[in-house]
């Protein structure tokens, strides 16, 4: 799987369970298997959620993305082996940072609500014109990012604005399953080459299948909010 398969929510979920580290291994950057440079998009995913840890007091070390080719076994075990390490030394999630259990929970659970305005928020304001490392990490890593951070976890409607609705359209949809596939929520109901439909009582209104939808067919249409 493709790490820019890998929704923002996945980490979180992991810590909810109770994992005490999550590992992202990917294609080195300009190697691309899929040729959509999907690694990039987890690079400003992993940049996001680092600082998200660091605001509700988890050490941003628990959350690692590396890049590792299929044919780098060596490399593999002793990245992983490092990570172990580096995991075991800083201890149990939230106890050894002097968080409350419940309190954690809490915190974990906010920022998962927070996913949706936070995809909206890279797709509109922190796309990188210049596919590389050093541009990820100017911009990820500036003030820029902060600031749309505090804005957001302050008052989130007003960050974002009102999150548009989506609708796929039954004339378009051809039931490739692209779209229920890459649904985080699995909010998308149907089966190949069936009209698929969106659950409304399930859907986060993140976007994910509207961008995800190939434009050769454009079922999936955005639906402005309300007021």
């Amino acid at each position: 799987m493709c790490t820019g398969r890998v929704d923002l929510s996945f980490p979180l979920r992991a810590f909810l369970d109770g994992a005490d580290g999550v590992f992202i291994g990917g294609c080195w950057l300009g190697e691309c298997h899929y040729l959509t440079e999907g690694n990039y998009d987890a690079l400003g995913n992993m940049h996001l959620l680092r600082k998200l840890m660091v605001r509700i007091g988890l050490d941003p070390r628990r959350l690692r993305l590396d890049w590792i080719a299929a044919s780098e076994g060596s490399r593999f075990a002793q990245v992983m082996d490092a990570f172990a390490e580096e995991i075991n030394t800083l201890g149990p999630l939230g106890s050894s940072e002097g968080l409350d259990p419940a309190a954690l929970t809490e915190k974990l659970e906010s920022l998962g609500q927070l996913v949706p305005q936070l995809k909206l928020l890279v797709r509109e304001k922190l796309q990188v014109k210049v596919k590389s490392e050093e541009a990820y990490d100017k911009l990820y890593m500036g003030p820029k990012v902060d600031e749309l951070l505090e804005a957001l976890i302050t008052d989130p409607a007003a960050a974002s604005g009102p999150l548009p609705g989506y609708y796929i359209d039954p004339e378009a949809c051809v039931g490739c399953l692209i779209c229920k596939k890459r649904c985080p929520v699995q909010a998308i109901e149907g089966s190949n080459k069936t009209v698929h439909v969106i659950d409304p009582e399930i859907c986060t209104h993140c976007g994910t299948c509207f961008y995800a939808c190939p434009p050769k067919i454009s079922a999936v249409h955005k639906v402005a909010a309300p007021g």
